[in-house]
């Protein structure tokens, strides 16, 4: 199917807009501190706007409109309704978070555990961070091989390029930015096309007239042991990424970072359930006979952009396919420069050279940056269906293992070493063993609960066999926040 010119010439000026604020952003990218926590000058509009487009990409928008569409119906939107509740507790969590001064999780576990929890935190925090990366380059190689009409591996290789390119120039700063306007502009794409796609179906009344009357319940779909482990799995998995935690640690203080976090879960309420709508507007439309552009041929991951072509105006379709676009390379940027702050702030920096000077740090930053996207590149080829099921195992891997000791660590001071390394390896592994087939929790489809409540047992048993511990880094800050907390 070949799109007008209008819907053309709209996304690309929509996108090289978009590029255009980021590379002027990225002028103000000085130093090492810059790249990676964008000076600790980030006020609340900012915060919100980053924490909300960070995650308001591949996942909150097409997975979502892709989950409406099959098995989960309106119910799909508790995917995004479930992050509200996460931010709101770390408006009020993240200034202890913020009183150990570092740069990244694992350097908290570095100073507060010593190495051998620095290096296991590492590796499981960066791992999740290329499925992370790689489910944002392809939801952008999707929209935009609807766009050109070029194959799904050409759009993917030309996105994951532009994507790694932008996050080698402009850091966090540059991306947080960017992000703001991608916050407005997906949010208010995705709300605008509801009404076209109703009236294209012939309304509400149509819908619930040709669907099945589970579609529109709000839990019968996904269930409420899916919606419990989202809750889980958001909370525990916002609390330890670095991608979620750098943006706090980047707030000018501990107010704006609070401010910012509620801003973030309230625009997730409001957004929520129209990705969940256009679903089943588009199957609506697919019973009634019609066919859905590209879902056919590729499968329903296209079912939000392809059901647009069908109902929206052309300029707003090119908004639309800038914005998505956009918005799901802004999270890719997101998760790289979270990832490669963490290759170079607790690997190279920490192991390999301590004495590297800012020049040669901010040298290697970038070429990680490139070379961690370009393994997530390769990954997004695989042309993986399940948007959504990627997103929710690489949230649980790095949570179930690390949110016990990251977060238990900042609340009690009985916490040990020894218990750490065990809380982190036991529930990592429990949610590798999961997805790999070799256990299975029944009913409990997510390995995340068992997961968490292992790693529990695992850090308090531990920690009371093994009470070696040294005085940690909290000892050092526990008579204040080590930010501005005004």
């Amino acid at each position: 199917m070949a799109l007008s010119t209008t819907v053309l010439v709209v996304t690309t000026l929509y996108i090289l807009g978009i590029l255009a604020i980021g590379l002027y952003a990225a002028r103000n990218v000085k130093t090492d501190d810059d790249f990676m926590l964008a000076g600790k000058r980030l006020g609340p509009v900012f915060i919100a706007g980053t924490l909300a487009a960070t995650e308001v990409g591949g996942g909150s928008s097409m997975g979502v409109a892709q989950q409406g569409f099959g098995d989960w119906g309106l119910s799909a939107a508790w995917y995004v309704i479930a992050m509200a509740p996460a931010f709101v507790a770390l408006a009020f969590i993240a200034p202890r978070l913020r009183s150990t001064l570092t740069t990244t999780v694992s350097e908290f576990f570095k100073r507060e555990y010593g190495t051998g929890n620095h290096l296991i935190t590492a590796v499981v925090l960066l791992l999740p961070m290329i499925g992370l990366t790689a489910i944002q380059i392809m939801a952008s190689g999707i929209v935009f091989s609807i766009l050109v009409g070029v194959e799904y591996q050409t759009g993917v290789l030309l996105m994951g390029l532009i994507a790694v390119g932008y996050s080698m120039v402009g850091g966090l700063w540059s991306v947080t930015f960017t992000d703001v306007f991608q916050w407005i502009f997906v949010i208010g794409g995705v709300i605008v096309a509801v009404p076209f796609a109703l009236d294209t179906v012939g309304g509400w009344g149509a819908m619930q007239t040709q669907l099945e009357p589970w579609r529109f319940s709000l839990t019968e779909g996904i269930g409420w042991r899916q919606i419990l482990s989202l809750s889980v799995i958001y909370f525990t998995s916002f609390s330890v990424g670095q991608e979620y935690v750098q943006r706090y640690f980047a707030a000018e203080s501990d107010s704006a970072a609070k401010i910012g976090s509620l801003g973030a879960a309230g625009s997730y309420v409001l957004f929520a359930f129209f990705p969940a709508i256009l679903g089943l507007a588009t199957l609506t439309y697919q019973q009634q006979g019609h066919t859905i552009p590209f879902v056919q041929e590729y499968g329903s991951r296209y079912v939000l952009p392809g059901f647009a072509t069908v109902v929206m105006p052309d300029i707003l379709v090119g908004i639309l396919f800038g914005a998505l676009v956009s918005a799901t390379m802004s999270s890719a940027d997101s998760d790289l420069v979270a990832a490669s702050t963490i290759v170079v702030n607790d690997i190279y920096e920490e192991y390999v050279n301590p004495n590297a000077s800012p020049e040669t740090l901010g040298r290697y930053t970038k070429i990680t940056t490139a070379v961690l996207g370009a393994v997530a590149i390769v990954v997004a080829l695989l042309k993986i269906d399940v948007i959504v099921a990627v997103l929710m195992f690489s949230f649980s891997f790095r949570a179930a293992g690390i949110f016990v000791p990251y977060i238990g660590s900042h609340y009690w001071d009985g916490g040990t070493a020894m218990g750490s390394f065990l809380a982190i390896a036991t529930g990592s592994l429990v949610v590798g063993l999961e997805a790999l087939g070799y256990i299975s929790f029944g009913a409990w489809n997510e390995p995340i609960i068992p997961g968490i409540l292992l790693s529990f047992l695992a850090f308090v048993v531990g920690s009371y066999a093994f009470p070696d511990r040294e005085t940690g880094l909290l000892a050092k800050f526990s008579a204040g926040s080590g930010y501005d907390s005004d």
